[in-house]
């Protein structure tokens, strides 16, 4: 019987597994995770003595890879949508309705943009579909396409707070095609932003049922739900067993803190034996993995940047049925203002509903700098972002807090990331047997990891064929 050996328990990681049960029922699954739990970046925490999201708290639903497997596994009667919430911006020391219809902060049309931009931002919005623009051949950074059709305004107010909500980086370091595709194809195209931006608000509203969608007792009972229906149909869920790297002969990974440690085999073909094994771990482990490939294919690896990320949980004391207040089912994410406006204090937060949390939460995006704080600075320094943000005369007093870092957070995505990756496929592909997955690759969201689990999982059943039962 061949074996699977999947490296990583995230979500990711268990996708792929149940996957592969799903498809080929009796076939020998082992997971591998060096954490002492499941979940990787989904999990569950007490703030105030409510059971909270401590990782992301909402899944995308108009993807439907997520809410899919959160069926599959038997949480669909848990699945909740929020209520409707408008979306703030502050700019200009105001907080201002985000316009409906916009990518990633590029505007489709000039409404809704007065006070929000000085009027030489909403003439330049209003101009573009009318100004000539060369196509674009090779990728550049989101910051320096949007800067060139609609002004630095709309990169600073709108883009760059979005973005770094987003990706927890900046619009002048990330790939325009791995980051925002919708704008993408209007650079490859030679067609207009704005125009683009209009298509895309168009077919989100064509599309009906709810953006976001929720797990009733947190988005962190999603994994050890995929957990459990991995090791009901058979397959083996380790947690404490750190992977070293593959061995170069076979499909197998060495699996311990030591070199005399255990090595899992995932069956030596010499052996007439079929194995496989994907990979859905952080890329720090990742370039611990890769050393077991040899020098000229570990070379295509590239090197990944991550973003860290700091998030404070307080339990705000405003009313939940306050106009624009966000204390119920929301999140605030902050953005520091782009290179250009931080002297002088210029840029933008912006405050987004978010969709599933079963408690009050607050979020906040930080750079490692920030990250490097203690416990108390960062509640301090968040506390008062939000008072800002809130426009209340006194600060913020929560009864109840909880400090939770994921350092290496969010992977990200520099210019060339989509070429890099499809070489780092095509390596990977040269080692029959091996695949790979994750937020590394091909999008940050949980749907789409759990997409890239899919991929790896009809990759590694490719491989074996007919092979197994």
């Amino acid at each position: 019987m061949a074996r699977v050996v999947v490296v990583g328990a995230g979500i990711g990681g268990l996708a792929a597994a149940q996957r592969l049960l799903a498809e080929r029922p009796g076939l020998d699954v082992v997971v591998l995770d060096a954490a002492g739990r499941v979940g990787g970046r989904l999990a569950l925490g007490e703030v105030g003595g409510l059971t909270v999201d401590l990782g992301a708290e909402s899944l995308l639903a108009r993807r439907p890879e997520a809410v899919d497997l959160a069926r599959a596994v038997g949480l669909g009667d848990d699945l909740v949508t929020p209520r409707s919430a408008g979306a703030l911006v502050r700019s200009g020391g105001r907080l201002h309705p985000l316009p409906t219809g916009t990518v990633m902060g590029v505007p489709s049309r000039t409404e809704g943009l007065d006070g929000l931009l000085p009027r030489r931002a909403v003439d330049a919005v209003a101009a573009e579909p009318r100004t000539p623009h060369e196509r674009l051949t090779d990728d550049t950074d989101v910051a320096t396409f949007v800067r060139g059709r609609v002004g630095d305004d709309v990169v600073a107010r709108l883009v760059e707070p979005l973005l770094g909500g987003v990706y927890a980086g900046h619009a002048e370091r990330l790939s325009l095609r791995a980051t925002v595709p919708a704008l993408w194809e209007a650079a490859v195209s030679g067609g207009s932003v704005v125009e683009r931006a209009a298509a895309a608000a168009r077919a989100g509203t064509a599309t009906r049922g709810p953006v976001f969608a929720g797990v009733r007792g947190g988005v962190g009972r999603l994994p050890l739900a995929v957990a459990d229906a991995v090791r009901a149909a058979g397959g083996d869920v380790r947690t404490g067993a750190t992977v070293r790297e593959p061995a170069p002969d076979a499909v197998r990974l060495a699996a311990g803190r030591r070199p005399d440690d255990r090595t899992r085999g995932a069956g030596r073909r010499r052996r007439g034996r079929r194995g496989a094994a994907t990979g859905g771990c952080p890329a720090a482990a990742r370039r611990r993995t890769r050393r077991g490939l040899d020098a000229r294919r570990g070379r295509a690896w590239p090197a990944w940047r991550w973003s860290p990320r700091c998030c404070r949980a307080p339990r705000p004391t405003c009313s939940p049925r306050a106009p624009g207040c966000w204390c119920h089912r929301s999140r605030a994410a902050s953005s520091r203002p782009s290179r250009r406006r931080r002297r002088s204090g210029r840029g933008s937060t912006t405050a987004t509903p978010s969709t599933s949390s079963s408690a009050p939460r607050w979020a906040a995006t930080a750079m490692s700098a920030t990250c490097r704080l203690d416990d108390d600075a960062l509640t301090a320094r968040v506390l008062a972002d939000l008072t800002g943000v809130l426009d209340l005369r006194e600060p913020l007093r929560p009864v109840a807090t909880a400090v939770t870092r994921w350092g290496g957070g969010l992977p990200q995505y520099a210019v060339g990331h989509v070429d890099a990756m499809a070489l780092v496929r095509r390596e990977v592909a040269r080692r029959p047997g091996l695949a790979v997955a994750g937020a590394a690759y091909d999008g940050v969201g949980v749907p789409a990891v759990i997409a890239s689990a899919h991929r790896a999982a009809r990759d590694v059943l490719s491989h074996l064929g007919d092979s197994t039962p």
